[in-house]
């Protein structure tokens, strides 16, 4: 949400004001916004979304659908009823909030807008692709990004994902002088998953997000918003988000 006052001019996503005490009572810029998926093993035998690479870079666009789809993936201690990906509901709040969901929708995307210089990033855990890893992922990619900065990736080193969901992928990642596997950045790499598996694993993950979408898509949703599902439900590409907001430079 925009911090009272001033505002800041270079915007990043700001925190609102807090009254607890012993912490800052100022706003702060958040440099990377990120999204975690509890990924189930994804394989040739039995291909499912467990498709995510190590690191994913989400265009603003494709940052706001998996803030209003916030799914809760495999084997999450919080869901105990029922098995398989759900949602936690627009923004992962939607138990606390109050009003309509689309609401909430119309807050998220204007605060994305707003803050153009946060990026969003998108980290597995448990399983990439067929690999049992652990929150190894958040490790690594929470090391890389420190150390990274605000520095922007340049085009030879990220690439477009084969699910366009996933946004841009890695060409490549070292850390402390060790280069991350291939088939960890870019799971149909994986001999034990491929294209074929890859594809079906897509389609689940893509299927879930439209059936969540749709509840979203009514006349008091921004136009823009709008826009940016009906990007989604006509299988758009990671530049056709791009299109709809610009990713600051």
């Amino acid at each position: 949400m925009d911090a009272p006052g001033k505002p800041c001019p270079n915007p990043r996503v700001i925190m609102p004001r807090s009254f607890v005490p012993g912490t800052t009572p100022n706003p702060e810029e958040i440099d990377i916004r990120s999204f975690g998926v509890r990924a189930p093993a994804c394989t040739e035998e039995n291909p499912t979304y467990g498709i995510l690479g190590c690191l994913h870079i989400l265009p603003p666009a494709l940052a706001w659908i998996w803030r209003l789809v916030a799914p809760r993936g495999h084997a999450n201690p919080s869901i105990t009823d029922s098995e398989g990906m759900q949602s936690e509901g627009v923004g992962s709040y939607w138990p606390f909030a109050t009003g309509k969901m689309v609401d909430q929708a119309n807050l998220l995307l204007n605060q994305i807008i707003s803050t153009p210089r946060t990026s969003y990033v998108l980290i597995p855990n448990q399983h990439i692709g067929s690999f049992e890893v652990g929150f190894n992922p958040q490790w690594i990619v929470r090391e890389f990004l420190a150390r990274k900065g605000t520095t922007k990736f340049n085009d030879d080193q990220i690439t477009e994902s084969r699910c366009s969901l996933l946004g841009y992928s890695l060409q490549k990642l070292r850390i402390n002088g060790h280069d991350i596997p291939k088939g960890l950045l870019q799971t149909h790499e994986q001999l034990s998953v491929g294209k074929e598996a890859y594809d079906k694993g897509a389609k689940i993950l893509i299927d879930f997000f439209k059936s969540e979408l749709e509840k979203f898509n009514t006349p008091d949703l921004d136009p823009l918003g709008r826009k940016i599902i009906e990007c989604f439900m006509n299988n758009g590409t990671v530049s056709d988000y791009l299109e709809l907001i610009q990713m600051d430079d």
